[in-house]
């Protein structure tokens, strides 16, 4: 755990030395507040459409951050040959995965903090109130889905060559399970055949972020908080979800050579 802790907090370091959060938190930020100021027909209620927006945007920001810092982690260690007196001193390949992988989501979180502290202002400015339950329910199932997507994006470093391919195949990927990888099982039932049963089968094979996603509109609309039970069940299939991929990346990164 000590070596562990040690890379997560060199990682925690380095993301925030550099410029990527402190843009889209201002970005994000000049956004909702311009968006706040306008009053559209003088209707109260726009502050739903408000909170949609900042937390549209929380969520973008926080996936650029997730797989942008876990995708560059392992390569820029190749890259700059640290990576061979790290692993002498001795670290394992799997305690060098797990710490980049908490240093990546520990960072994450952090950042959520920041993001939903101002979105939190920003709603009690206009609502008058702050749902605490529901905002933590909120950013603990986000923290949770970031996890399995740093996850996600430290496999496909190990995997792909350069950063930006993988950055890029981890967005697409993840765009596709948010928006359509719900749809999926819908899209089987029409099918026929072979087809339908390699949709079914992809469908239970890929981690279902949506369902993460989806609880922001208990925030959104005021619906009150999530089933206590539910939210355990969506922690437990995030991190089991999380765990696999880590252990995929840890096998991958033990048969490949460090110097291809």
């Amino acid at each position: 755990m000590n070596n562990i802790s040690a890379i997560a907090g060199v990682v925690i370091k380095e993301m925030y030395r550099r410029k990527d959060f402190y843009v889209l938190f201002v970005l994000t930020a000049l956004i909702t507040l311009l968006l706040g100021s306008v009053r559209f027909f003088n209707d109260d209620l726009i502050v739903r459409y408000l909170k949609d927006v900042c937390l549209l945007l929380i969520w973008m920001s926080s996936l650029v951050i997730a797989i942008t810092t876990a995708a560059r982690q392992i390569p820029a260690e190749r890259e700059s040959r640290t990576i061979f007196p790290l692993l002498a001193k001795p670290v394992g390949r799997g305690e060098l995965i797990m710490g980049k992988f908490l240093g990546c989501w520990l960072a994450c979180g952090l950042a959520l903090l920041v993001f939903y502290f101002f979105f939190g202002m920003i709603t009690a400015s206009r609502e008058h109130a702050w749902p605490l339950v529901s905002f933590f329910q909120e950013i603990w199932l986000h923290w949770i889905c970031l996890g399995v997507v740093v996850a996600l994006a430290l496999l496909g470093s190990i995997i792909f060559a350069a950063p930006s391919s993988n950055a890029t195949i981890c967005f697409v990927a993840v765009a596709f399970i948010l928006f359509a990888g719900g749809h999926l099982s819908h899209l089987a039932n029409g099918m026929r055949g072979m087809a339908g049963i390699i949709v079914y089968v992809i469908y239970y094979l890929i981690p279902h972020l949506e369902w993460y996603y989806s609880a922001q509109d208990l925030v959104v609309h005021d619906w009150g908080r999530i089933d206590w039970l539910y939210w355990g069940v969506a922690t437990i299939y995030g991190l089991l979800y999380s765990g696999f991929l880590l252990s995929a990346a840890w096998l991958a990164f033990r048969r490949r050579s460090l110097t291809s």
